[in-house]
């Protein structure tokens, strides 16, 4: 299976697991307890703009739920909101006070509803050291995955303010 979490968007192959239900939604659940699916049971998981909605002190065994589930060589497609690139965005001394206030929110989530808040930030050192910290074998920074329109390739102000890895089991 391909699971893509945090998804609303139907696409053929991958199941969803959103923390609310809606249409196409399959799974309702939580992505620091994925306790619903075997071991090794998917071949692919999708995370964009989820995992800073973790508490700090479950982000380690969130991501080696994640890795629990995986097939051995499977892939973890995760995307965070970029800490280094939205504090410069931030600091800019040019930026109005509109772009400051929307990188703000990105950083701290739109708090529209009670899931919408970060709990933490993400840059490359600090996710890759959780993914070593949960036993991926491998995790790389990449560019757009190209798979869903969401928020891993939003470039509001010309930079990708996604930082994206795929993480190896």
């Amino acid at each position: 299976m391909k699971l893509h979490i945090g998804g609303v968007a139907v696409k053929e192959g991958w199941k969803i697991l959103n923390i609310k239900a809606g249409p196409g939604v399959d799974f309702v659940g939580d992505i620091s307890d994925l306790g619903q699916f075997p071991d090794e049971s998917c071949s692919e998981v999708y995370a964009s703009h989820v995992l800073e909605h973790v508490p700090q002190e479950k982000i380690v065994q969130t991501l080696a739920g994640i890795r629990r589930v995986l097939v051995p060589g499977g892939k973890l497609r995760v995307s965070v909101p970029d800490m280094d690139l939205l504090c410069h965005l931030f600091i800019d001394p040019r930026a109005s006070s509109e772009r400051k206030f929307h990188v703000m929110r990105m950083m701290f989530g739109g708090q529209t509803d009670a899931h919408d808040f970060h709990f933490i930030g993400f840059n490359e050192r600090f996710l890759l050291a959780f993914l070593r910290q949960a036993q991926f074998s491998r995790a790389e920074r990449v560019g757009d995955f190209g798979i869903f329109e969401d928020a891993s390739s939003y470039a509001p102000y010309g930079y990708l303010i996604s930082l994206n890895v795929v993480a190896t089991r």
